[in-house]
């Protein structure tokens, strides 16, 4: 049973991790001019900034949820997304960017520790499991890394990547 256990987390810290199907965050955010981060595409309603920082929000919110029994839930959609499209400066997005990887890191690091079964429920939630809130955010990242490429495809500023 252990062959099929570390076999799950495995499988779950490459969908979280690793390009297979899709890009990676870094692989969507990698190149990108400064000037551009905050610039919302015709058509589109959101930056690549409003993307990223969503993100990290709303992994931290899930991260929280996971760790803390006093979590509170947030406020849809209000406190998941980032009042300004753009970031303030380089602090303010490198921030983001290295607080959703720390936040990435610590939901594998969950994953990877043996001592808490994924299968059971998060014991102050409603019968959510650690496996259902890894594969959330797997699930979520994947999604707005999509959308981030999508803006900069718009942007015309995605060019020569791997998965095209």
């Amino acid at each position: 049973m252990a062959d099929r256990e570390d076999a799950l987390r495995h499988h779950v810290l490459n969908l979280l991790t690793a390009r297979q199907a899709h890009a990676t965050f870094d692989d969507a955010i990698g190149g990108l001019a400064p000037e551009l981060r905050g610039v919302r595409p015709e058509g589109l309603p959101y930056s690549v900034w409003e993307q990223v920082e969503h993100m990290r929000i709303a992994q931290r919110d899930i991260l929280e949820f996971c760790r803390a029994p006093e979590y509170a839930e947030r406020e849809w959609p209000n406190d998941y997304w980032p009042d300004a499209s753009a970031p303030d400066d380089d602090t303010v997005w490198t921030s983001s960017v290295e607080g959703f990887r720390t936040d990435l890191e610590s939901i594998c690091d969950m994953v990877r520790d043996d001592s808490i079964d994924l299968y059971e429920p998060v014991p102050h939630g409603d019968e959510q499991t650690y496996l259902r809130e890894a594969l959330l955010v797997a699930d979520h990242n994947a999604y707005h890394i999509g959308q981030i490429i999508t803006i900069r495809r718009q942007l015309d500023a995605w060019g020569d990547h791997a998965d095209g």
